[in-house]
């Protein structure tokens, strides 16, 4: 029997990181499904979904602890089985406009009102080429409830867009199985 695991990570930046992280994994029998990494602000920063056997996790999250030692920081959760998605469908975002806080604050508001989850959030601040003002710029993978007009949603974006002064654009993502 295999357990799931998501591992958050964070730590200084240095070479050679994810290959310790890959080899602890490795030499517990666990398989390094899914991840996302990136550097922010100096620092190393990750989240990684493995597949363990359920009799090595302890093991595991006691080799974890030891690279602590090294200046990581580690967060482990032991998953269960996937939740299912119910009646929902996915759809895209993309935001962008002139950087100012509160648009990412207002944006999870006005989708956690409508029973929206955002499944997936890139961000980041980019210099715009005729005029170096910082832009901000989102792109996220939403899942809506069926019984949610995706026109209807829209026109609360809309509406919330022009109060940000942003651009949003909704589409629907393909129809592939997502776990």
């Amino acid at each position: 029997m295999r357990a799931a695991i998501v591992l958050t990570v964070i730590g200084p930046d240095r070479p050679g990181l994810v290959a310790l992280l890959s080899q602890t994994v490795a030499a517990h029998e666990g398989n390094w499904l899914e991840s996302r990494m990136m550097r922010l602000a100096g620092k190393f920063s990750g989240i990684v979904l493995v597949n363990v056997p359920r009799a090595r996790v302890r093991e595991l999250t006691e080799a974890l602890s030891e690279l602590e030692a090294h200046g990581n920081k580690f967060m482990i959760e032991v998953i269960g089985a996937g939740e299912a998605l119910g009646d929902q469908r996915a759809l895209s975002l993309e935001l962008i406009g002139q950087d100012h806080p509160g648009i990412i604050r207002d944006i999870s508001q006005a989708l956690a009102s409508c029973n929206i989850n955002i499944e997936e959030l890139v961000t980041k601040c980019v210099d715009a080429s005729w005029s170096g003002e910082s832009l901000f710029q989102a792109k996220a993978r939403l899942r809506v409830p069926q019984d949610m007009p995706t026109d209807e949603l829209r026109k609360i974006l809309e509406a919330l867009a022009n109060e940000l002064m942003v651009d949003i654009t909704l589409e629907d993502e393909p129809s592939a199985e997502r776990d």
